[in-house]
């Protein structure tokens, strides 16, 4: 980033030689466990991926802020935008200052930032500043390119600005970003990851709402594959929004039941409905207690309307419950309480550090997998990518496969032996193969998370 911060200082493009540039990055991650329970306050596990977005933070000395991004041409989106501190007066000044062209909504993950900095800090940032962001990351794989680029603009303008801005703090800001300005349902799994995470390091991540648990060394001899399916996919998607409705659908109709009241609770910095019991997690409902009082009382489906007849809120500000829409609420709320077991004996598998653990871990993950399309989050070339990582099986070193983050498309993980590389690249091809002879993205290695590396003034 120097060499290119640099170059636009010569070319008076778009940084000042006199004034310092602060640097920020920040990777991207792999869903190993967790997935969807983010928003229900479940258990999650993730790594983090070698990719990453940096972010390159010059304050003005006028109002105005200015954002380059060059890579986005290769997308037919605007790559420089112009914004002014006006653009700032409220959520609904900013939402349609970003969403004005559709060209240039991603400005919403970066601008958005000096929104929520502005707010929360109004004497510090009295001014603008001109922002360069470049990525290895690839867009709409499910590694998190959105978080990335939200963790390191907010990292590289709190230092410019001189707010101290880091760790869990530095996570839900950024999920706040993406949550209410960009108008994506995330839970805080994608920032906090993209924050905590370590190099060959797994982040066990307890959302409720974002509490961070010591980091479980990757164990000797294994490794995190992601190979992409080439299924875009996307947080603020019609599938992924559905599902996290429907979760919530059933935690409204099992606090009805139990004659339990909910209660908007708007004291943190992302708002959310909680109770007496279970303080609105979901996944805190045990296993055994769902399936013997709830899971036969939830309805398989049922239309928005006519759940909105009845309960009229379902009880989660960040996502919609559209009346025409048919939602699977007992898979979805099934998956919410179920997966949380799963990974928290994942989780306790990976800490044992030992090898014959590795083939249970792996069956959690094809079992994870499959409670993905039974929610409706399933697409048939994640499936393909998970069959034949399936079909290589344990004797060419390959344990298990689902796929990661939000599901319906993006990327597959594969946990195998570290010596595996060549069954991975057989799955692979043979994907291709099947798949218009396109080569997919293999993600392979890790690095620090967005804490571990800082901020680096470039004067």
């Amino acid at each position: 980033m120097a060499a290119a911060v640099s170059e636009l200082r010569r070319a008076g493009d778009l940084f000042s030689p006199q004034a310092p540039v602060y640097v920020a990055r920040a990777p991207g991650r792999l869903d190993l466990m967790g997935g969807n329970v983010d928003y229900t306050g479940g258990l999650v596990l993730q790594a983090t991926v070698r990719e990453a977005t940096e972010a390159a933070v010059q304050p003005r000395e006028d109002g105005r802020f200015v954002f380059s991004n060059p890579q986005l041409r290769e997308c037919g989106w605007r790559d420089r935008a112009e914004f002014t501190l006006e653009d700032l007066a409220s959520e609904e000044r900013v939402r349609a200052a970003v969403g004005a062209d559709p060209g240039m909504r991603w400005t919403a993950y970066a601008f958005g930032v000096f929104f929520y900095l502005r707010r929360h800090y109004p004497r510090a940032v009295r001014y603008g500043a001109n922002v360069f962001i470049r990525s290895t990351i690839p867009m709409n794989k499910g590694v998190s390119s959105s978080a990335a680029i939200e963790v390191a603009v907010m990292s590289a303008a709190a230092e410019a600005y001189r707010i101290d801005l880091r760790g869990v703090a530095l996570a839900l800001a950024c999920q706040w970003v993406e949550n209410v300005i960009a108008g994506a349902g995330c839970g805080i799994m994608d920032q906090a990851a993209v924050v905590l995470g370590g190099e060959r390091r797994l982040l066990p991540l307890l959302c409720q709402p974002c509490v961070p648990l010591p980091l479980i060394p990757l164990p000797a001899g294994l490794e995190i594959w992601g190979v992409d399916s080439g299924v875009s996919h996307a947080v603020s998607g019609i599938e992924y929004e559905s599902v996290r409705a429907a979760s919530f659908m059933g935690y409204r109709m099992i606090c009805g039941w139990e004659s339990i009241p909910l209660q908007l609770d708007e004291s943190g910095v992302v708002a959310r409905w909680v109770d007496s019991r279970w303080n609105g997690y979901l996944s805190d409902v045990p296993a055994s207690v769902f399936r013997e009082h709830y899971e036969r009382r939830l309805p398989e489906e049922v239309a928005g309307g006519e759940f909105i007849r009845e309960f009229a809120t379902h009880a989660d500000p960040y996502s919609r419950v559209l009346p025409e829409q048919r939602y699977r609420v007992r898979a979805c709320t099934r998956y919410s309480i179920e997966e949380n077991l799963r990974i928290r004996l994942f989780v306790e598998l990976a800490k044992s550090q030992s090898e014959s653990a590795w083939p249970l871990m792996g069956e959690l993950m094809y079992q994870s997998h499959w409670s993905y399309t039974e929610c409706g989050l399933g697409c048939a070339a994640t499936d393909r990518l998970v069959e034949l990582a399936r079909e290589e099986g344990a004797e060419n070193g390959l344990f298990g496969a689902k796929v990661s983050g939000g599901g319906a498309g993006g990327t597959v993980v594969i946990l195998g032996r570290q010596d595996a590389w060549a069954a991975v690249a057989r799955v692979a091809a043979r994907y291709a193969a099947g798949n218009g002879g396109v080569t997919p993205c293999v993600f392979e290695g890790s690095s620090p998370g967005a804490d571990r590396t800082g901020v680096t003034v470039i004067r």
